[in-house]
């Protein structure tokens, strides 16, 4: 089924990209620019973020193409933890996730024949204790700098994660699982 979808996706980061790719989706990526925004609900800022990136690209979709767009966002308590300014931000947020449980919500919007369906998957990552060379190592590294919270669980950063409860794609950028169930029924 998912050679025979026609895909646009609303993205630039490579890990959707690879994911797309080891699923087997025939895609191309369009970019679009626009402003993201933060709400005080983490889930709201995913997925609305994730929405405005596929209406955005309407215009630019070929006849029959689906457009796929994505918004990950890393969960600390009730702070969201965005990409890190610079490494002084992200020694903080690798500091502040030593030992500890947060969450990763990716937004996803796909827009189908003109319409839009919008959702969300979550799932919990536990990190190991940091000691500060690890941190700094890391940091040294460049990964944590262009990262949600400061650590790309498909890189370097998959050396500090103790345990997950959930989707690994989730925590990667993409919920394919769940993309490729909704494309079955709204495509079929």
């Amino acid at each position: 089924m998912v050679e025979k979808v026609k895909l646009a996706l609303v993205s630039s980061s490579p890990r959707r990209r690879e994911i797309l790719q080891m699923a087997g989706f025939n895609f191309r990526v369009v970019k679009v620019s626009v402003e993201e925004e933060l709400h005080p609900s983490p889930y709201k800022t995913a997925t609305l973020n994730a929405e405005k990136k596929v209406l955005a690209a309407k215009e630019q979709l070929l006849p029959g193409e689906v457009a796929l767009a994505a918004d990950t966002i890393v969960v600390l308590g009730d702070e969201i933890l965005g990409k890190p300014k610079n490494s002084q931000e992200a020694r903080l947020y690798l500091k502040r996730l030593s030992s500890r449980w947060h969450k990763v919500i990716t937004g996803f919007s796909l827009l189908i024949n003109g319409r839009v369906v919008t959702d969300y998957e979550e799932s919990l990552v536990k990190f190991k204790r940091l000691t500060p060379s690890e941190i700094e190592w890391y940091i040294s590294t460049g990964e944590p700098l262009d990262k949600a919270g400061a650590y790309g669980i498909q890189g370097k950063g998959a050396l500090f994660i103790e345990r997950i409860d959930g989707d690994f794609f989730t925590v990667m950028g993409l919920p394919v699982s769940r993309i490729y169930d909704i494309l079955t029924v709204e495509l079929e």
